[in-house]
């Protein structure tokens, strides 16, 4: 208590002196203030950091918790920073990341379809581009009925380099994103894809494009989430840093949404725990340097 009421309080008096009246030793005081610093300097650089912090929040949509937000200080902005700081100085500002929900899902089976084999049996970490490519659907309700949204994301870097949008579940739903996918990635021989058993991934016209381009199909046990957890995880950030956060009035709205989250944050700017807190197309561009 001393030490501190010298510190704050007698600012414009001389050390030594304020430290013989005071009957402590000036060793001590010079030892208490190396411990503990200058608390105005202190307050100012927190006020400092809480402000990038607000801004790394904002630009993440509000999505951002204390773990992406120190990754993006450190990686994105270069501030060496401990990751407790962040998080205390988030509480502190009332910041939070946004919370995971349970995803709806919108698959239904052909009975009398014949599934591909599983060719990936729950490994899905690959070394290079192109080589396993996961595919799924999910469905949003707005005012004006369901959206319907399929991807195609590789595995390598979580990248979503197909999709497609519409008011449907009919198979051309599946067919588009995959075209899509191939167009991107200037047809690609031997990629796996892999899906669900979706009467859309059995039907005729997917079957035959995979053919047609080379690409080998793969499914995964029925009714097992974890047999497409990368598309399993990227529909529940999908949910959780978009749909679940508004109510949306009209399939066009939420389909311009949905077009521009994917291009215009998920694959340039947002960041990824499972591939170095890095973003899909910098993760892309950075190994292939």
């Amino acid at each position: 208590m001393i030490f501190t009421f010298i510190t704050e309080r007698c600012s414009d008096l001389p050390v030594a002196a304020c430290c013989r009246a005071m009957k402590v030793s000036t060793s001590g005081f010079y030892e208490h203030h190396e411990r503990v610093g200058d608390p105005c300097r202190r307050a100012r650089a927190d006020a400092e950091l809480t402000a990038t912090i607000l801004e790394v929040h904002r630009q993440s949509r509000g999505t951002y918790g204390a773990p992406r937000v120190h990754a993006e200080l450190r990686l994105g902005a270069g501030i060496n920073v401990g990751r407790k700081r962040v998080a205390r100085l988030m509480r502190q500002a009332g910041l939070e990341g946004a919370y995971r929900r349970r995803r709806r899902g919108c698959t239904k089976r052909d009975p009398a379809a014949t599934p591909n084999d599983d060719l990936v049996n729950r490994q899905f970490k690959v070394d290079e581009p192109d080589r396993l490519w996961v595919s799924d659907i999910t469905e949003h309700p707005t005012d004006g009925g369901k959206v319907f949204l399929a991807v195609v994301l590789d595995a390598y870097s979580r990248r979503v380099i197909g999709h497609s949008i519409a008011d449907h579940l009919r198979a051309e739903l599946v067919v588009d994103a995959l075209q899509m996918a191939i167009w991107r990635r200037n047809g690609p021989q031997g990629t796996i894809v892999h899906s669900d058993h979706g009467t859309q991934y059995t039907s005729w016209a997917f079957g035959r494009r995979l053919r047609a381009a080379g690409l080998l199909g793969s499914m995964g046990t029925v009714g097992d989430a974890f047999d497409n957890a990368v598309a399993e995880s990227f529909f529940g950030t999908l949910q959780l840093e978009l749909l679940d956060r508004r109510r949306w009035t009209s399939r066009d709205e939420l389909a311009a949404a949905m077009f521009e989250w994917i291009e215009c944050f998920y694959n340039p700017s947002r960041r990824h725990s499972s591939i170095g807190m890095l973003s899909p197309i910098d993760y892309e561009t950075t190994t292939a340097a």
